[in-house]
């Protein structure tokens, strides 16, 4: 049999059912137990990281372009990816939703709360466009100088799915390591907050990098007391970069109104 080289090269889709594959998410569903965030490292290769990044000038590309200033969500831009989305970010939704929904649903069932996830990310969007919710939400991040993200939860409309992931783009590193040219940006750092009831809050800086994701709570979790589950609000949200620039796509599992 003849094979030609379109069917010789692996798709986007194939890549990440490998990379993802390859995760323990026992380990991961254990990890987002216990502070509400995993890192999945190595998600995407630097090849991988250059083509998404690099897509940020192109509008067309994007449905909604915000700048973090004008609504007081921070210093920095981000824009929303259009239809159809790029191979690679649609694979990793659909590639990655499966895994998280388990993990979702027990989450559901801890805090009491009568929703369960449908296994296929198909089937959930589907069930967020027939409430109204129709614009994807993926996006793509970019910080220079200065730029920081506010802390604050992703959430679009009455449904949400409750886990999102982040990944890494670029190379973090020093001051000193980006302005001799061995990494692209210092600082920037990803943070999450954790409110227990009459509790302070409690601050995690997750390291990541390039390639790097970060699966977490994007509003609430459950977390095991003496007396059985309760619940905690989480946000999160990105440190002043201090030097080069910083892109991050965002891929968040249900779409907005």
């Amino acid at each position: 049999m003849t094979t030609t080289l379109e069917t010789a090269m692996p798709t986007a889709a194939d890549a990440i059912a490998g990379r993802t594959g390859r995760i323990d998410w026992a380990a991961v569903a254990t990890a987002l137990d216990r502070q509400g965030s995993a890192i999945l490292p190595g998600l995407l290769m630097p090849n991988d990281c250059a083509a998404i990044s690099g897509l940020y000038p192109d509008d067309s590309r994007f449905r909604s372009h915000v700048v973090m200033a004008r609504h007081g969500f921070g210093q920095g831009a981000y824009k929303y990816f259009a239809r159809p989305l790029p191979d690679l970010v649609a694979a990793l939704r659909g590639q990655i939703y499966p895994h998280l929904a388990a993990i979702a649903n027990g989450w559901a069932a801890r805090m009491g709360l009568d929703v369960r996830y449908p296994d296929d990310h198909a089937s959930f969007l589907a069930r967020c466009h027939a409430a109204g919710q129709t614009r994807p939400t993926p996006l793509l991040l970019e910080y220079g100088p200065g730029d920081y993200n506010c802390l604050h939860q992703d959430l679009y409309g009455a449904l949400a799915f409750p886990l999102q992931l982040a990944v890494l783009l670029q190379r973090p590193g020093a001051e000193a390591v980006v302005a001799a040219g061995d990494a692209d940006f210092s600082g920037g750092e990803f943070v999450l907050t954790e409110q227990r009831p009459r509790m302070q809050s409690r601050a995690e800086v997750v390291p990541l990098g390039q390639g790097d994701a970060v699966v977490f709570a994007v509003n609430q979790r459950p977390v095991r007391g003496t007396r059985g589950d309760y619940r905690v609000t989480m946000r999160h949200g990105v440190s002043r970069v201090r030097a080069g620039r910083r892109h991050t796509l965002g891929i968040i599992f249900h779409d907005a109104q």
